[in-house]
């Protein structure tokens, strides 16, 4: 991914197919990694997340 907040484009793809798959989440643990740090738009995404995966509203799907 090329992008300024490349975390933040993976936790909008989770919340618009309402899912963390496992595709998405190691992209999203690639990304920490690769960049070695969490920019304030990006933290703020996976806060997002986190809320919206504690009320329900996005599935964690287990990989197969």
């Amino acid at each position: 991914m090329k992008s300024t907040h490349p975390i933040r484009h993976l936790v909008e793809k989770a919340l618009y197919i309402k899912k963390l798959t496992p595709d998405i989440e190691n992209e999203i643990n690639y990304e920490l990694t690769r960049l070695g740090y969490v920019s304030e738009v990006d933290y703020e995404a996976l806060e997002l997340l986190m809320e919206e995966m504690d009320a329900g509203r996005v599935q964690l799907v287990p990989s197969l």
